[in-house]
């Protein structure tokens, strides 16, 4: 699988190549190098994948649009990717969806229907919806060219640094952890993949642990973009279990933290997901002194009354 998702991944590279940004890289006196993924359009690394998996699919297969499920970040990259390419997009997402990632996709003219208490729920609602309908599903995570296109952050990685000792990646459904970890594996032996989590969802981390996907009730978090769910079968988990050298839980006081710090450092203002990846650096921070390390600040969408 992991062969398959490295293809996927440099598939990916060229053709989403004229539709996105390469995101700065950014030495910090925090640590680690930090790559500025929320300054990718819409705020998020999700626009590559989004891109990723409707070029693939090519216009005649969206004809008659499409539809996927997202917590914010995924919907408003699909609503963004479809309107650049004239397709239609729907986004189903969960009750209690961050307010200003839902205005987000409606501007980017993505149609959002509420379903589902959870992001698991919604993805399995959207994709059975697609089904019936006969129009692609765009998941956010469970996807190989989805995952080929986050995959790509790899390459830039590869292109702004001669190697790093470690890389430390948010961690909700598993695409960007999949996709970054086959690639620079491929081109930084021996670099160790750290998957990072809120410890009010760690989803991901508990099911490899167990060996297989859980159905966990999440707690409220400022990681929204991590929370819930993971697809049954889906394609990360095994994904996950095999790249990940490590996984990092952090708290929510941790969280705030880290946002606090990029923000009064960089000024940068980045969400919860973000923080999660520089937090689960700052809990090993005293093993990687003076080594290289990265953090991927996964996204920038978080509203001012949140911060």
């Amino acid at each position: 699988m992991s062969d398959a998702v490295l293809a996927a991944v440099r598939s990916a590279e060229p053709r989403i190549r004229p539709w996105i940004r390469e995101t700065p890289l950014e030495p910090s006196p925090l640590g680690p190098h930090l790559k500025l993924e929320n300054l990718q359009h819409t705020g998020s690394f999700k626009a590559r994948g989004a891109f990723s998996k409707l070029l693939a699919l090519g216009s005649p297969a969206c004809a008659r649009g499409v539809i996927a499920a997202s917590t914010g970040n995924h919907g408003a990259a699909v609503a963004y990717a479809a309107g650049r390419l004239n397709i239609s997009a729907r986004i189903v997402v969960p009750e209690g969806a961050d307010a200003g990632k839902l205005a987000k996709i409606r501007e980017l003219g993505g149609v959002v229907e509420i379903h589902g208490a959870d992001s698991g729920l919604s993805e399995q609602y959207a994709r059975g919806r697609a089904e019936r309908e006969g129009v692609p599903y765009i998941s956010p995570y469970n996807d190989l060219d989805v995952v080929g296109g986050q995959g790509t952050i790899a390459i830039e990685l590869a292109r702004q640094l001669p190697r790093a000792d470690a890389v430390f990646i948010a961690l909700g459904g598993g695409g960007l952890l999949a996709g970054v970890a086959a690639q620079l594996k491929s081109v930084w032996p021996g670099v160790e993949i750290i998957g990072c989590s809120p410890e009010n969802s760690p989803v991901m981390i508990a099911s490899v642990r167990a060996g297989r996907i859980l159905e966990l009730e999440s707690l409220p978090t400022l990681s929204d973009g991590t929370a819930g769910g993971v697809e049954p079968g889906a394609i990360t988990f095994e994904l996950c279990a095999a790249l990940a050298d490590s996984f990092e839980t952090v708290s929510e006081a941790e969280i705030r933290r880290a946002m606090d710090l990029v923000l009064r450092t960089h000024g940068q203002t980045v969400e919860g997901a973000a923080g999660v990846a520089l937090a689960g650096y700052l809990r090993q921070a005293e093993r990687w002194h003076g080594r290289r390390t990265v953090a991927i600040l996964c996204g920038g969408n978080v509203s001012q009354s949140r911060v």
